[in-house]
């Protein structure tokens, strides 16, 4: 169990401090009185066409940039994606990896998440210190990914060298809350060598973890280092690496009151933890190695590999369901749930791919393609200890009263190990049938082997699949005077697995339940020219997936369709010192054809708020250079939170508020941060969530102050 002690976190801090003063030292020396500005040359790979800007693709996408990562202090993707009113949390729990929704469906953590254009896993906590920017792709997202649920996707960018050696970047932040949580960072690029042909780029990060919920604390720390080598003309190759750990107190969820949903809570209240219970540990090493060659008449040759290396110790003291009455979908009438001693050791994960891609033009037909082609092979172990602790606690919770409870680990419930390999055919082209119009299409083949296996050889739950499947896209686009029309169409393919637990949810946990096949129609219209003042956008869609569900039986069944049907607007302003801009999604959602099981599946999916507002507001004091203020609003719909309707979880409404300061003494850069989330400390649910056949609730954060410094040195 890690040492949270006054003085070794004060040590932890001071030392942390000393590293960061200790690498910047040579560049006190050598202030550069200009903004540092580092330009990224990299495609958006979450698009899947080049480096083609945002205005021009026939789909959704939203890129969250460091500057805005920097601004609310986002040390989650959740923190940053939320931004966005297609993305809601999703059983998203405050100290544990995150979990969201993208257009009303849960991302697959296994499947939904790119690193550098290449597959990784998301179960895990990813820091943001060493991020560019993060990248979201709406929608179906069959185009990048082989497998996926069909939310969308997303795409960390990290950070690289800069270009020009004459701008190097040399940059220490410092930050307190929300909560006690104090961070310091360091980020450090340059070029060396005779002709600049080298650049690096060190991000290191400590950070005490004692935010807003009692007793959770911990820490993390973060190294990461980018390099890469412009060996020749045409010729570069580029590698980086990133290890993280992450040690934290976990937080387990609310739930319903037999039936009823109780008032919101005190989101500062730990409910389960205790005197002996044990943090969850993340560590994590994931890199990667790219060689990119210029060829003849503008071709371009890309290969990269990619590596993750994931260890986690999963612990949690953990409120589920009512003892007494039985009744393990929710808590009971008087606030008492039955507790578990949930361990689950040295679980790991890995994950390898193997991309090679050649794009260029071609004429053909009149008509000039940008073709793409490109193999992927990757594969995905997970090895888990052959038994978790998932034993039940004497003692029982309450809601409303602080208890006291002996530990009882005892490691008898059987993991499941799942081994993945696939190989992925893309081709992509877009077209360009005359001077506005372009036709764009791709197909995507994937062959994979899956298999997964309980970790008892007496277990009859093992299974295989081998298999092949087309994934195919295509999408049209016209630009008009100042905007874009487009539309645009595509698969998915989803792996349906019933999550790893214990005999107690499931009597099928682990096993595969197959393939199914989504789809999206899309059709849009916005801006064209990045430099209007007026920024806006517009489009409707429609995603249609297979529905997995509980049957309430013990089992979890492939039957059923589930559709969403959505309005996406958008729009942004920026006139004199003033920036506004927001965002709505209204969307429908049903469930259908559900055939094999009645009475358990409504006709409304769980957990998906039907309206999403953000909208900030923004303004620069002229009488004071380098001061704005600005205000962050954020309103999710009410959402259904029983199969039956009987009990919708209200909507909600927060505002934030923050003051940033840019200012230079002696020609020293540097931003001053204020910034105070729900500024009228608001009590609400933030969401509910159905996992493992419970019905969870989470309260939202009060009231928090957060203050950081950047320094440009």
């Amino acid at each position: 169990m890690a040492n949270h002690s006054p003085f070794s976190k004060a040590t932890r801090m001071h030392a942390a401090v000393a590293l960061c003063i200790a690498s910047c030292a040579s560049a006190w020396a050598q202030q550069n009185p200009n903004e540092i500005t580092v330009t990224d040359k990299l495609p958006a790979r979450v698009s899947g066409f080049g480096d083609l800007p945002a205005q021009e693709l026939p789909f959704s996408t939203t890129t969250i940039t460091r500057a805005t990562l920097q601004e609310i202090g986002a040390q989650r993707v959740s923190d940053a994606l939320r931004l966005d009113a297609a993305v809601s949390d999703s059983y998203n729990s405050p100290a544990y990896w995150d979990i969201l929704s993208v257009r009303g469906f849960t991302l697959d953590n296994r499947y939904n998440y790119r690193r550098e254009g290449l597959p990784i896993s998301a179960e895990t906590m990813i820091p943001m210190d060493n991020k560019e920017r993060i990248e979201l792709l709406k929608g179906t997202s069959g185009i990048q990914a082989g497998t996926s649920s069909p939310g969308g996707l997303v795409n960390y960018v990290v950070k690289r060298a800069p270009t020009n050696a004459a701008q190097p970047v040399h940059t220490i932040t410092m930050s307190y809350g929300p909560g006690n949580n104090r961070l310091v960072a360091a980020d450090l690029g340059g070029r060396f060598g005779e002709t600049a042909e080298f650049g690096y780029r060190l991000n290191m990060a400590h950070e005490d973890l004692n935010p807003y919920i009692r007793n959770t604390q911990g820490h993390r720390n973060l190294v990461a280092l980018a390099m890469d080598w412009r060996l020749k003309p045409g010729t570069i190759v580029d590698f980086e690496f990133e290890q993280s750990h992450r040690e934290q107190m976990g937080i387990n969820g609310y739930s319903l009151l037999d039936g009823k949903l109780p008032s919101p809570v005190d989101p500062r209240v730990n409910l389960t933890r205790q005197s002996w219970s044990q943090p969850g540990v993340f560590d994590a090493m994931t890199g990667s190695v790219r060689v990119r060659q210029e060829l003849d008449a503008g071709w371009r040759w890309t290969t990269q590999y990619g590596g993750q290396r994931l260890k986690t110790d999963d612990r949690l003291v953990f409120g589920y369901g009512c003892a007494s009455p039985a009744n393990y979908t929710q808590y009971c009438a008087n606030g008492n749930f039955a507790l578990y001693d949930f361990r689950s050791n040295n679980e790991r994960r890995l994950s390898d791919s193997l991309e090679s891609e050649v794009s260029g033009e071609l004429e053909m037909m009149g008509w000039k393609h940008h073709l793409t082609a490109g193999v992927l092979r990757q594969r995905q172990l997970d090895r888990l200890p052959r038994y978790q602790s998932y034993a039940p606690i004497l003692q029982t919770g309450n809601v409303s009263t602080p208890l006291l409870s002996t530990p009882n680990p005892d490691f008898s419930t059987v993991n499941t190990n799942r081994s993945e390999y696939a190989t992925e055919l893309s081709l992509k082209n877009r077209v360009e049938v005359s001077e506005r119009t372009s036709v764009w299409a791709g197909l995507r083949q994937v062959m994979f082997n899956r298999s997964s296996a309980r970790n008892d050889p007496n277990d009859a739950n093992s299974m295989r699949y081998v298999d092949h499947i087309s994934v195919p896209w295509l999408g049209m686009s016209t630009k008009l005077s100042s905007a874009l029309a487009y539309a645009s169409h595509g698969h998915g393919v989803e792996n349906f697995v019933v999550p790893n637990s214990a005999g107690t949810y499931w009597v099928n946990a682990g096993q595969q339940l197959g393939l199914g096949r989504s789809r999206q129609s899309e059709i849009g219209l916005r801006t064209l020219e990045a430099q209007m003042p007026v920024q806006w956008h517009a489009s409707l869609f429609q995603i249609a997936r297979p529905l997995a569900y509980d049957d309430g039986n013990g089992s979890r069944l492939l039957d059923g369709k589930q559709t969403h049907q959505g309005l996406d607007l958008g729009a942004n302003l920026a006139t004199g010192q003033w920036r506004l801009g927001s965002q709505v999604q209204w969307l429908h959602a049903q469930i259908s054809d559900v055939r094999q099981t009645s009475g358990v599946v409504g006709t409304t999916p769980l957990n998906v708020p039907k309206f999403v507002l953000r909208a900030m507001a923004e303004y620069r004091y002229a009488n004071l250079p380098g001061l704005r203020t600005g205000l962050h609003m954020s309103h999710e719909g009410e959402r259904q939170v029983l199969e039956n309707g009987s009990v919708q979880l209200p909507a909600w409404t927060t505002v934030d508020a923050t003051a940033h300061y840019d200012q230079k003494v002696n020609g020293l850069a540097s931003t001053w941060t204020l910034a105070i989330d729900n500024l009228a400390d608001k009590r609400y649910w933030r969401e509910s969530p159905k996992q493992f056949g419970h019905y969870y609730l989470y309260p939202g954060a009060p009231r928090t102050l957060r203050a950081s410094v950047q320094f440009h040195l």
